[in-house]
């Protein structure tokens, strides 16, 4: 089969490697599409692990083969695949912290190599751990497998938005209208509470208000205090949700965010960041800063319902898709984005791969 071989930093390989041979209680499955998530583009741009890997989690595709000990499963089943799946009695599963599991971190879907994600091939091998205990999501006939290559991200932004506890009513500062950001504010509307965002590109701007926000504005902007104060009787938003790792982004958010409010990280920054903050800020005004990684096994089925009841627009947030053999051009493309760019998807089969510029 062919595959995407991370070689070393920014070395991506396209080769012809052997397909996964599964065991009697594990899955094959043929990619039908895969997301192109930040995190997989951090993995290869950057010194974090050593090579040979195939990277790629945002996986939907066909079963193509099972074990023999595989039961509710059969050969041409529609499955969104989940690379994560947690063991559910260690002291981080039992208060909730399922992705600081050493389980859910160690046990992944692969097509080779030393096992990371493995969605940047034509198969993926699912552990027998990961098909027994709900790291297989059945596709409904009516939904696309790019529409179902969505319910891992919408996975991790829920997790987010249910660990900031939002709530019908609140008003919620989105920092970043890019495919993240824009998910934000399609999950912030459907839980009823109201969505600021803000970004650089006028284009992103436009996208945010036309995928729900009831306002948005330049990140620039030397008002932009003012006018969030404005839009919210004097107080300030209720949560802050950071979806671009700036510095500046988070001032911009304390300054935004009402006393007593709250301000989770999403993006990821990078490790040499050190923010200085005067602690009595967080103090005198209760501000609580939280962050949120990866996904959540208790919002697995939340998750997936939203997705495939389409209760959020998940075809909007599609700029761009490339065939696997291009995955490096599709790295560059997010990276130095236009500014139509949001979220790109790779398919293994060239002819389903048609960019949208």
């Amino acid at each position: 089969m062919k595959a995407q071989v991370f070689r070393g930093v920014n070395q991506l390989s396209y080769e012809e490697i052997p397909t996964p041979e599964i065991g009697s209680d594990e899955v094959l499955v043929q990619v039908q599409v895969v997301g192109l998530c930040q995190s997989d583009i951090k993995k290869i741009r950057y010194p974090l692990y050593e090579p040979p890997r195939i990277f790629g989690h945002e996986t939907a595709g066909v079963i193509a083969a099972v074990g023999a000990d595989v039961k509710h499963w059969h050969v041409g089943q529609r499955v969104v695949v989940l690379h994560h799946i947690p063991c559910m009695h260690c002291g981080y599963c039992l208060n909730d912290n399922f992705s600081m599991c050493d389980v859910y971190k160690t046990i992944t879907t692969t097509a080779g190599f030393a096992p990371s994600g493995g969605g940047f091939a034509e198969y993926v091998k699912v552990p027998g751990h990961i098909v027994q205990h709900g790291g297989l999501l059945s596709i409904p006939d009516h939904i696309s497998f790019e529409q179902a290559s969505f319910v891992e991200p919408t996975n991790c932004c829920l997790k987010a938005v249910k660990k900031a506890d939002i709530t019908p009513g609140q008003t919620v500062l989105v920092t970043g209208a890019g495919p993240i950001g824009l998910m934000f504010i399609m999950l912030v509307k459907y839980f009823g509470a109201k969505a600021i965002a803000t970004d650089l590109l006028p284009s992103r701007i436009e996208k945010a208000l036309n995928v729900g926000a009831d306002a948005a504005f330049d990140a620039r902007d030397p008002d932009l205090s003012a006018k969030v104060q404005d839009l919210t009787q004097g107080m300030g938003v209720d949560t802050s949700l950071l979806a671009v790792p700036s510095e500046k982004a988070f001032f911009q958010a304390l300054d935004c965010t009402r006393k007593g409010g709250k301000i989770l990280f999403f993006a990821e920054f990078p490790d040499e960041v050190e923010i200085p903050i005067n602690p009595n800020i967080l103090y005198r005004r209760e501000i609580d800063l939280m962050g949120s990684y990866s996904s959540s096994y208790r919002v697995q089925a939340l998750a997936a319902d939203i997705v495939f009841s389409q209760k959020i627009d998940v075809d909007a947030l599609v700029s761009d898709r490339y065939p696997l053999r291009e995955l490096a051009a599709a790295v560059e493309r997010a990276v130095t984005p236009t500014p139509e760019t949001l979220k790109i998807l790779i398919y293994p089969h060239e002819s389903s791969a048609v960019s949208l510029d």
